[in-house]
């Protein structure tokens, strides 16, 4: 099967700082493939090349198609989106217009932006249920799920996660990666950053294990998890 998503020879460099070095990876329909590493490894600033946040030497491909030089509006129209490590909803605003804000891409098309809205209340009951709430009254569970909401919105058929456990409690985590898994059945395919490197590999197809800017083994995420090395330096124990 041909990759949704390949990243090949990817590198960001921050001043004389190489950040991230000649990065491959891949995505193919249907799967949800995890990045795990060390704080400081580049996990963040990867997914951020990919969405065209950051400028970067080498190839994005979406669908055999170079992406590399295409601004993010145009990553987000082709259904790709992230959801960032803090977050960033607007505080201020309600969980309505959070989300009304995520389906910018169907402002012309009341119907379309009606539906989309429609999908995620349905996944995310609780979001429906404190829509008129502003963002800044939930519960650091409901912010990641109006996180989650908000990019699908526009409908994405890729969805670059960064950290979505981040500071949760260990009963909302599972509930998180519960959602995760779940949106392989509506058509999404998921890049997952995740610091959790358990949580990720159980809910992961495949697995890339990021070291001080390179891949340093990949493989499947059950293999991963009994790899000696993956097990004692981020699983807490052995293989």
């Amino acid at each position: 099967m041909n990759a949704l998503l390949e990243v090949r020879n990817l590198s960001v460099n921050y001043g004389k700082v190489e950040a991230i070095r000649q990065v491959s990876l891949s995505l193919k329909a249907g799967e949800i493939v995890t990045i795990i590493g060390p704080n400081g490894a580049g996990k963040t600033t990867l997914l951020g090349a990919i969405m065209g946040l950051l400028p970067a030497q080498g190839q994005v491909l979406h669908e055999g198609q170079d992406i590399s030089r295409q601004d993010v509006e145009t990553r987000v129209a082709r259904g790709i989106s992230i959801v960032p490590e803090q977050r960033e909803l607007f505080a201020d605003m309600t969980v309505a217009d959070n989300l009304v804000l995520g389906g910018y891409i169907h402002r012309h098309e009341r119907k379309a932006k009606q539906e989309a809205l429609e999908r995620v209340y349905a996944r995310f009951p609780r979001l429906a249920e404190r829509a008129r709430q502003k963002a800044m009254t939930l519960s650091g569970g409901e912010r990641q799920m109006l996180a989650l909401g908000r990019a699908l919105m526009a409908g994405p058929r890729i969805l670059l996660l960064d950290e979505p456990s981040l500071g949760l409690a260990p009963l909302i985590v599972r509930e998180i990666f519960r959602i995760i898994s779940s949106l392989r059945e509506t058509g999404v395919s998921v890049l997952l950053v995740e610091q959790n490197a358990r949580a990720a590999l159980e809910t992961a197809d495949r697995g890339y294990v990021l070291e001080t800017g390179s891949i340093v083994l990949e493989g499947a995420a059950k293999d991963l998890m009994h790899d000696p090395r993956v097990a004692s330096t981020y699983l807490g124990g052995r293989g």
